[in-house]
């Protein structure tokens, strides 16, 4: 069993925390996907768990094992790091196995463990090409081998694909998943690409300012963000956020925003809105969420288009509602110009409700 336990880990530079008391659980073969922008403490973290950088609180286990203060040689891990990392001079066989001849494994061991690597990564054929002859995909594929013939029962890896192209990083997610997949090895993996995260991980842990802000499977950040920051960096476009006042009618709670318009909650309004009325509120809705017809529609906003982008499999469109502007997804066949009036529609269901103070989500208009 390779079970990551992350408790109460801190790490300070100076004044400055990088990481504060992150608690997180990394389940035997799990792949877990460390997010948040530069900076965010993300790689600190990692370099915790792998013994690169001590931590100067809480405790870092592997498998039960207490290795906190553990160098990395006695973690029984494997990494794989933003720069390839491979010596020049050595052809990529040599590269692949250096790990296991520092270790002392027999020659054969050696042998069987860089061709089962090198099959695994499609990289068969270069096995005796030096890395200067390669390109940074076949580089990167050599870096990942080579910490896949180490056999470790952790790997952890810092933003591997950060250095390929948008086509080649396509690729190799996708081989990334597969492969880890077949390895079965508990996977640590830190990046600050939400698509690399949404497409890729059993779990995302979102981090911000050091604090992990919420950890759960992609769809449920995606769909059930905690609050306004992860909802604003998770999604292309990000979450729509929407200014108002939440007001109390004859039909219930309502959102005013724009020009006097009500956003109805649904009949389960979340508890923790019911103390809010006529207090400023904030509505959180995905781009997707909402729906636009060219005539008019019973509850609907009419609103005017300001930007279209065709995007090929979607058009994209800004719209103004009141002070807020909103990014409407929409299917390229619905044929709008900007200037045209549309009428938008946002389903309670899909609204997230949020205090402007804290930037917390309060509930959903149906929980």
């Amino acid at each position: 069993m390779a079970e990551i336990r992350i408790e109460g880990v801190s790490k300070v530079f100076g004044d400055t925390y990088a990481v504060r008391n992150a608690n997180l659980t990394i389940h035997d073969q799990e792949f877990l996907v460390l997010l948040g922008p530069s900076g965010c403490g993300k790689t600190t973290l990692l370099r915790a768990v792998a013994g690169l950088g001590m931590a100067d609180a809480g405790q870092v286990l592997i498998g039960g094992r207490d290795v906190t203060y553990l160098p990395p040689g006695e973690r029984k891990i494997s990494m794989v790091f933003q720069s390839y990392a491979i010596f020049p001079h050595m052809t990529v066989r040599d590269n692949i196995g250096f790990g296991l001849r520092m270790s002392k494994t027999s020659k054969t061991e050696i042998k069987r463990r860089v061709d089962e690597a090198a099959e695994l990564l499609h990289i068969e054929d270069l096995l005796e090409r030096r890395p200067a002859d390669m390109s940074g995909g076949q580089r990167q594929r050599v870096a990942v081998a080579r910490a896949l013939a180490m056999q470790a029962e952790v790997l952890l890896m810092d933003e591997p694909l950060s250095n390929l192209d948008a086509l080649l990083r396509l690729e190799m997610r996708a081989e990334l998943k597969r492969l880890l997949r077949e390895v079965k090895a508990t996977t640590i993996y830190v990046t600050h690409d939400q698509i690399e995260a949404l497409s890729m991980g059993d779990r995302i842990a979102v981090m911000r300012d050091g604090v992990i802000q919420q950890c759960d499977e992609p769809a449920t950040v995606y769909s059930e963000p905690v609050n306004q920051f992860v909802g604003s960096f998770i999604g292309n476009p990000p979450m729509n956020f929407i200014d108002g006042v939440l007001r109390r009618v004859d039909t219930g709670l309502v959102a005013e925003v724009g020009d006097g318009f009500q956003i109805p909650a649904t009949s389960e309004v979340p508890d923790e809105l019911m103390p809010r009325v006529d207090a400023p509120i904030r509505l959180g809705i995905r781009a997707e969420s909402m729906v636009t017809s060219a005539e008019p529609a019973e509850g609907a906003i009419e609103v005017v288009i300001s930007v279209v982008e065709p995007l090929g499999a979607q058009n994209l469109l800004t719209i103004d509602l009141g002070d807020n502007r909103l990014k409407v997804s929409t299917h390229p066949s619905f044929d709008v110009r900007p200037g045209q009036t549309v009428w938008l529609q946002l389903p309670a269901e899909q609204i997230r409700w949020i205090d402007p103070a804290d930037e917390l989500v309060l509930g959903t208009g149906a929980r």
